[in-house]
């Protein structure tokens, strides 16, 4: 839902065009000089794509305004103090970067707003560019996607009540990472390195197995053993569900890292692959 804030700040000087409107927030937004007007749609970093198996491309993004505003600081700090950097007054200014995201509800309603400060010789564009938007752009050249299932049994074989199920996904860039892109706007680059911290298997039965490798292969020479991270074991047949077939659910989460223009943050994005098991009950014939 889109979020309008207006606050009022005292002794601050946003930064204007001549006709006096406040730039912000990826809108233009009338204001007078007493006030910043930011006019933002909320970031989303969190993202659920659902893939109907492998080959699927995930869905994408709904594309993100940068909400920040860049101001002036009026009046400006005295000399000797440390936001100069070391610069002297005169040799360049000292501005305040403020986003409508950092802004908690109870600090708006006090008319406060947090903002990030910083010495620049030349005065900055009226709106900033926003770190976190970057980010997500850099994500979204990644094509993260949901596992390249591997499971055993495999999808159209049959296993048996009791016997270990092997589940594994094959480790590539797009499938489990690392997985790292860049963005850049202007003279600023952000870097995003992403890599999935677990996959859930939604067995399909009522159980999910979390595991935090990429899992281990099957090789036909491990017999009946169970897999030594990521396995489950069924406890009823299959032969009630539709298709008489389990449908298996792997969803991995994705933890992302990003840097630039000074800053750091993480995303956490997820992307889901499906398959179908099999599983009869074993009889003893006398």
């Amino acid at each position: 839902m889109p979020i309008l804030a207006v606050i009022s700040l005292l002794g601050v000087n946003p930064a204007a065009a001549d006709d006096g409107t406040v730039i912000g927030g990826g809108k233009t937004c009338q204001g007078k000089a007493s006030l910043i007007t930011v006019c933002a749609t909320a970031p989303g970093h969190q993202r659920t794509a659902r893939n109907g198996g492998k080959g699927n491309k995930p869905s994408a993004s709904p594309s993100v305004p940068s909400p920040c505003t860049v101001t002036r600081m009026s009046p400006q700090p005295p000399v000797g103090s440390s936001l100069w950097e070391g610069h002297k007054p005169g040799d360049g200014a000292i501005y305040q970067r403020m986003c409508v995201y950092d802004v908690a509800p109870e600090i708006v309603a006090v008319g406060g707003l947090p903002a990030r400060t910083f010495w620049s010789k030349a005065a900055p564009p009226a709106r900033a560019v926003d770190p976190a938007v970057l980010a997500q752009q850099a994500v979204d050249r990644m094509k993260l996607s949901g596992p390249d299932i591997g499971i055993v049994p495999k999808a159209g074989g049959h296993g048996l009540v009791g016997l270990p199920v092997w589940m594994w996904t094959a480790q590539t860039a797009e499938t489990y990472g690392p997985n790292t892109a860049t963005a850049s706007a202007g003279a600023v680059t952000v870097t995003a390195t992403a890599k999935v911290s677990q996959i859930v298997w939604d067995m399909g039965d009522g159980h999910s197995v979390t595991c935090t490798s990429a899992g281990t292969p099957y090789k036909a020479s491990y017999g009946k053993e169970s897999s030594p991270d990521c396995g489950y074991r069924y406890r009823h047949s299959s032969k009630d569900e539709p298709g008489e077939q389990y449908p298996v659910t792997a969803t991995s989460t994705w933890s992302i890292d990003w840097r630039g223009a000074g800053q750091t943050g993480q995303l956490t994005q997820t992307r889901q692959s499906q398959t179908q098991v099999s599983i009869g009950q074993l009889k003893v014939l006398n």
